[in-house]
């Protein structure tokens, strides 16, 4: 196994419970992947991923599996918004509203193009929009500024990139993966989160393997024929094995010296990259606060915020940027500036984050797709080449970048690989 995120951890645990032996190799000194809470601003927070909900299937079976609590932040009280350049105040519901006609005319033929999210490339046709981005559908739809701009922050909240880089076909599998109600999807995507920390997860699944688990391993090199692999570590290790389980994000899976190559869908996309690049901002303020939301737009290095902890001297917001190299979530005065966007009463006390596009171990947030790359490349990323496997969120079908999607993604490489010794 190579990486040890959730993807790695479950095909670890599914392949052990069959009798056979797995070693895990992680370069990182922790498990997790692209989920990992740390104890950060007085609380434990979620550097990466981090929502779930019950329209998620395998994230919610390994929740009762394990009887892990969920909770969520506070509800908001008060929401801001741009219009035009003006700030608007009022509710939840009054946001909601207002994106609403937005949000149907753009996502009318979800279910359309994908009316089986588990089966993402089911329609025939779906190339023919699979060409489009979200900026792109949004722009046709001629909004008034006011509700452009609110949705527009919506989905760079959502995508966690410029919408003019990120597929339209993103959205539609989000969306179809709720049965084509934006607002379920909304909920699912950003609300629901483990109460001991998505640390409660991953140290569950690893209580339940028998796997050698050994971080702080980076692999440098695969050689691999139709009898086996040998893995050569960095650290010149050569270990070999009947099977490998591959589990990079697809920014990454390019770079690894693997021999004889991938073919080239798998490389191409590797090179080409996803379309996200943006940054995650947990921001510490003075309270007493009312806890609230706020979009802004694209243009803003900030575009989402809201209140996740609320104290009695103080509050912790998460907030998210389109673009990392806009704004460092460790520059705390750059932080305080992008909040005067919405309001200019919050004193920011401690800024914290973490550049997921410059850890050598990631180099992208979740999944967002550009232009093509679902139907030119999904089928052949998930395929087995010999005797190497691959399992990532990033190639999952129904629910791709999410927690959900790792989960999938691990058990279906198990089962390939347990089905092929035993046929």
């Amino acid at each position: 196994m190579v990486g040890g995120g959730v993807a790695g951890l479950i095909a670890a645990r599914e392949l052990g419970r069959k009798g056979l032996r797995v070693l895990v190799l992680e370069a990182r000194d922790r498990l997790g992947g692209r989920v990992w809470t740390d104890h950060r601003l007085g609380r434990d927070l979620e550097i990466g991923g981090t929502w779930l909900h019950w329209v998620q299937p395998h994230a919610w079976a390994e929740v009762t599996r394990y009887g892990l609590e969920v909770t969520r932040g506070p509800r908001p009280e008060e929401a801001y918004w741009l219009a035009g350049d003006e700030v608007r105040r009022g509710t939840l519901d009054e946001f909601m509203e207002l994106i609403d006609p937005g949000m149907r005319r753009l996502l009318a033929e979800t279910m359309r193009w994908i009316p089986r999210p588990d089966r993402p490339l089911s329609e025939p046709g779906l190339a023919s929009v699979d060409g489009f981005t979200v900026q792109d559908r949004l722009d046709a739809l001629d909004l008034p500024v006011e509700e452009y701009r609110a949705n527009e922050a919506a989905w760079v909240g959502h995508f966690n990139a410029p919408l003019q880089d990120g597929a339209f076909a993103s959205a539609l599998r989000w969306t179809a993966a709720t049965a084509g109600s934006w607002h379920l999807m909304h909920e699912a995507s950003a609300v629901f989160r483990l109460a001991a920390g998505t640390r409660s997860l991953v140290e569950a699944i690893v209580a339940d393997t028998h796997a050698d688990i050994r971080t702080g391993t980076e692999v440098r090199r695969i050689e691999h024929d139709p009898d086996g692999a040998v893995v050569t570590t960095v650290a010149g290790s050569r270990i070999t094995a009947q099977r490998v389980v591959l589990t990079l994000p697809q920014n990454l899976l390019g770079d690894l010296d693997i021999s004889p190559s991938l073919c080239p869908e798998k490389r191409a996309a590797s090179e080409e990259k996803t379309a996200s690049r943006g940054v995650k901002v947990w921001i510490r303020v003075r309270g007493p606060i009312t806890p609230f939301f706020a979009y802004s737009s694209a243009a803003h290095p900030l575009s989402v915020v809201r209140t996740e902890f609320l104290g009695t001297d103080d509050a912790v917001l998460v907030s998210f940027g389109a673009d990392s190299r806009r704004i460092s979530p460790h520059d705390l005065n750059a932080v305080s500036e992008a909040l005067r966007v919405w309001r200019d009463d919050l004193e920011v006390l401690e800024v914290t984050g973490h550049d997921w596009m410059a850890d050598p171990h990631s180099r992208e947030t979740w999944l967002m797709q550009r232009p093509h790359q679902l139907t030119r490349y999904l089928e052949a990323q998930q395929q087995p080449e010999g005797v190497l496997h691959f399992a990532s969120s990033d190639t999952a079908n129904l629910w791709a970048g999410f927690i959900d999607g790792a989960i999938e993604s691990g058990h279906r490489a198990a089962r390939d690989i347990t089905t092929g010794l035993t046929t």
